[in-house]
């Protein structure tokens, strides 16, 4: 369990994931609303190289980015809208996640979609920080430890 104490300490999480990941990649970010899974994701987009604030993709569902804006593809999804897993197909993910690298956010609304990412929780403590617990794949173990 690794302790973050509000949302900068989640953006500089986000900011070393970067340093991270690849393309093919899936970071799945699951927690409550205000665990701070949109700030993680946005750490991560800036240290990419995204200029400014990224917006949430509540309503989008996905958020694309491309590069020169940021040094791979990405697409940021929010599946909090999603009702029904079989709404997966419409978005097109399939055909994207072996180039692009993609943040998942409220990943269980699809369970089981993406068996090999790298699965981030956040919990609000009483406290009010957020604990982050991660499921390592495979693909990430090495990785994971320079963290």
């Amino acid at each position: 369990m690794l302790p973050l104490n509000g949302p900068d300490e989640s953006h500089s999480f986000g900011e070393r994931l970067a340093e991270l990941v690849q393309p093919g990649d899936v970071i799945t970010l699951e927690g409550p609303l205000g665990a701070g899974k949109t700030s993680i994701a946005r750490g991560l987009l800036a240290a990419l190289g995204l200029a400014g604030e990224a917006p949430s993709p509540s309503f989008a569902i996905v958020q694309p980015y491309a590069p020169p804006e940021v040094r791979m593809p990405v697409l940021h999804v929010d599946l909090y809208r999603i009702d029904d897993p079989n709404e997966m197909e419409e978005l097109g993910l399939d055909d994207a996640a072996s180039d692009s690298l993609l943040i998942v956010e409220w990943p269980e609304r699809a369970p089981g979609f993406w068996p090999d990412a790298l699965a981030l929780t956040l919990q609000i403590m009483p406290d009010g920080a957020r604990a982050l617990t991660a499921r390592v794949p495979a693909a990430w173990r090495a990785r994971w430890h320079q963290i």
